[in-house]
Order: structure tokens, then C-alpha cells, then sequence
């Protein structure tokens, strides 16, 4: 799920960026240390939509270097459970396959596979096939969502396709 959010994030810059053009030193550093950031509260962290307000700088002591608190709108992307979504098959092996949903990655166990699919170790690349359907790296899925866990900087989740509508999409 996505959403839109305000959040902050403080930013430490060494003098020589100290000058005229400081502020867009800030608002770049501010796109790279936040760019597909994984928070356990929030989520990832997909785009900076606008910077809403950048702090007086201070100056911190012995180092010369100032530190700015930037207050900032984001879109967020956090997974829950029971979630249908589209992901791509990444890694295919005896155990299931992972998938990545953007920055999210969905592993679906061989119990998670419907029964008539069965695994082909012996195929280029290695794969899971029925009558009807392939998967295999690059294969569109569709996946719920079964279980998350979210740690400080990661979310794992385990997925199925064992329902109706899940599964290849063509």
C-alpha cells in the first residue's frame, strides 16, 4: 500500500559545502540518504515529493560541519498482509521463488505453489509448470501477501499463489 506522508531527516554537511549554493547541497544529500530507505515504521521510502522546510543549520563544535534538519513530504510503500500484488520472478529453486514487488522482495515456499506444479530442476532456467502456466525468472505473478515481518531496516515476506486469481499473469 502506499502512502503520502510528512517526515524529517537530519543532514550533517562539511564546511567546504558551506556557501552560496548550500541549500542545494542540502536538497541533494537529502535525495541520496532517503532514496529506497527502509523504515520499520514507515516503510520504503519510493519518492521525496516536495522538501517543505529546511532548518537553520548548527554549527557543530571541534568539526566545523553544520547539521540541518529538513522537515519533507514523501510516498511511502509498506506491505500488509493479505495484500494482493504483481511481482516479478527473480530466483527459482527446489525450495520456491522469490519475486520483487519494487524494492520488495516476496518469497513463495513450495507449499505456498499449487499441487499440479510441479518442479523442473533439469530445465533452462530451473522452473515450476503445469498444464496451463510456467514459472520461471522474469515470469509476472500475481502474490498475496501471507506474511510480514519488518525489522528496523527490512520487511520480509512470505507470499502464496495457491488461491483462485493468483498465480502467472499473461
Amino acid at each position: 500500500m502506499f502512502f503520502h506522508k510528512k517526515l524529517s531527516h537530519t543532514i550533517t554537511l562539511h564546511p567546504s559545502f558551506l556557501g552560496p549554493r548550500m541549500r542545494e547541497f542540502v536538497t541533494q544529500r537529502l535525495y541520496e540518504d532517503v532514496k529506497d530507505l527502509c523504515s520499520g515504521r514507515y516503510g520504503y521510502i519510493v519518492a521525496v515529493v516536495a522538501i517543505l522546510e529546511i532548518q537553520m543549520g548548527k554549527i557543530l563544535p571541534g568539526l566545523g560541519s553544520a547539521e540541518f534538519e529538513v522537515k519533507y513530504s514523501a510516498i511511502l510503500f509498506r506491505p500488509f498482509r493479505n495484500e494482493v500484488m504483481d511481482a516479478v520472478v527473480t530466483k527459482v529453486n527446489r525450495m520456491g521463488f522469490k519475486s520483487m514487488a519494487g524494492p520488495l522482495e516476496i518469497f513463495v515456499s513450495t507449499q505456498l505453489i499449487p499441487a499440479d506444479m510441479k518442479f523442473n530442476q533439469h530445465s533452462n532456467p530451473p522452473s515450476y509448470h503445469s498444464e496451463e502456466q510456467k514459472i520461471e525468472v522474469g515470469t509476472l505473478v500475481r502474490v498475496k501477501i501471507t506474511g510480514v515481518r519488518i525489522d528496523a531496516t527490512a520487511i520480509y515476506t512470505i507470499g502464496t499463489i495457491k488461491e483462485d486469481y493468483l498465480g502467472v499473469i499473461e
